[in-house]
């Protein structure tokens, strides 16, 4: 069970680092399709004139709630820290919570849907790695 946690917050890891590094290379979303997203979170979104003018903000909040979070899950799985899979756990609810933002935003999304469903597997695989106290 641990190896699969492993390998899926790396994952999620991974992705996060990468949208993030994507928000900061064209801030603006028009290389990746991201343009008429910004509309949405400004008109969304509280104080759109300071943490919406670009994308730049938004990377640093999923770097920072979901990347390295998960990030931080995964080294304590690997450090075998006793309290990994509550970390895991946690990470797997706060995923779930950031894509129903998401939801709230844009509506129902494809990848959105995607992370959400990761999010509750992981969230589910911890709770079994917890329960079962491995």
């Amino acid at each position: 069970m641990k190896l699969f946690l492993k390998i899926l917050t790396l994952f999620i890891a991974v992705g996060a680092v990468g949208g993030a590094v994507m928000m900061w290379t064209d801030p603006t979303g028009v290389s990746w399709g991201g343009e008429p997203m910004l509309d949405l979170l400004r008109a969304k979104m509280p104080w759109p004139d300071v943490f919406f003018k670009d994308f730049v903000p938004s990377g640093f909040a999923l770097l920072a709630v979901n990347g390295l979070t998960q990030l931080l899950a995964a080294v304590m799985l690997f450090k075998k820290h006793p309290l990994a899979c509550w970390a895991v756990l946690a990470c797997g609810v706060i995923l779930m919570l950031w894509i129903v933002l998401e939801w709230y935003i844009w509506g129902f999304v494809a990848l959105s849907n995607i992370y959400f469903v990761l999010g509750l597997i992981e969230a589910v695989a911890a709770a079994i790695c917890i329960r079962k106290g491995k």
